[in-house]
């Protein structure tokens, strides 16, 4: 295995992509994109060897695997796909399919059959969406419930501890979702900025009925054919990593419509995936100036919903995300 980790890290020099975990008996997992690698290593954390293909800038929908990276895939215990539409996806699973890799490979169905979930594009011809679908919990779970079973499948020796580290991070995901969407009052919409944006608000029962960029092959429109839409709806959402431009359209979209705006993160390396969930959910919610939670919390007759509720006021804050994010 230290023979193995060396020769990863050789074969990563110059090409940014961190080694997220030390040397060890440990599988290798290789996800394409650090989001996923994100989630990854929050579920299973120093259990597994985390590394992701895809540099933080690169497009995704236009990069091609290096020589040395598809070696990188043939040292691969499991390896972790958005669900398969990525070129670099497509050409993971060519290399399966003729034998040059053979770890486990994950791809839509795997994740499907634990729940996962497309979301449909209202705003452009009601096609599934297939951005950003790590930022809904329920698939950043079910993502990870696949990559348990493969791990299970890779190293059947270390099942219990696999099983155990998911566990945590479902019950963690699970608080997180349960208290967020205690927040929100019902039928709320949106105006996003791309489509990616709707995974990070649906869930809460936040409905996003226009997007400034409908699709990655179709132009954005002009701010003015949004303002109408926008004035009907809660809230503006952009992603602070999108081009300058199209984040001034969300701000000015904003005002024009005198809606308040939300910035979320879409992309992000080297910070885990319970925690950017918290991040973008209380922008979410700040953006709304929702009730007071304590409003909300007595409300219900549930003591484990009050509880929950409650330490979300110190999440909104800021306060108190170890809280959460302790396994």
């Amino acid at each position: 295995m230290r023979a193995r980790t060396l020769l990863i890290a050789l074969l990563l020099i110059g090409s940014f992509i961190p080694l997220t975990s030390g040397a060890g008996e440990k599988p290798l997992v290789v996800t394409s994109i650090a989001p996923l690698a994100a989630i990854v290593q929050d579920a299973f954390g120093d259990s597994v060897e985390v590394v992701y293909i895809i540099p933080l800038g690169a497009d995704p929908h236009e990069y091609q695997l290096t020589a040395s990276q598809i070696e990188l895939l043939r040292q691969a215990d499991v390896i972790v796909t958005t669900g398969g539409h990525l070129p670099v996806e497509k050409r993971i699973a060519e290399l399966k399919k003729e034998g040059t890799i053979t770890g486990e490979a994950l791809f839509i169905d795997d994740y499907k059959a634990e729940g996962f979930r497309y979301l449909s594009e209202h705003w452009y011809n009601s096609k599934d969406n297939s951005h950003g679908i790590w930022l809904d919990p329920h698939n950043a779970m079910a993502i990870a419930q696949a990559t348990e079973k493969a791990l299970e499948k890779a190293d059947p020796y270390n099942a219990e501890l696999y099983r155990k580290e998911f566990k945590s991070f479902r019950e963690r995901v699970g608080t997180i979702v349960g208290a967020y969407k205690a927040l929100v009052m019902e039928n709320r919409t949106a105006v996003i900025q791309m489509p990616s944006n709707q995974y990070a608000i649906e869930w809460l029962g936040i409905k996003a009925v226009a997007s400034i960029k409908p699709e990655e092959e179709v132009p954005a429109l002009g701010v003015d054919e949004l303002v109408s839409a926008a004035e009907k709806t809660d809230l503006i959402v952009y992603g602070k990593e999108s081009p300058d431009q199209l984040k001034e359209a969300a701000k000015e979209l904003a005002v024009k419509s005198g809606k308040p705006l939300a910035e979320i993160t879409v992309f992000w390396k080297d910070k885990p995936y319970t925690e950017v969930l918290i991040e973008n959910s209380a922008a979410v919610i700040k953006a709304l100036g929702e009730k007071p939670p304590e409003e909300l919390a007595e409300a219900r007759t549930d003591v484990t919903q009050y509880v929950v509720v409650s330490i979300i006021v110190g999440l909104v804050l800021g306060t108190a995300l170890g809280v959460i994010l302790k396994k």
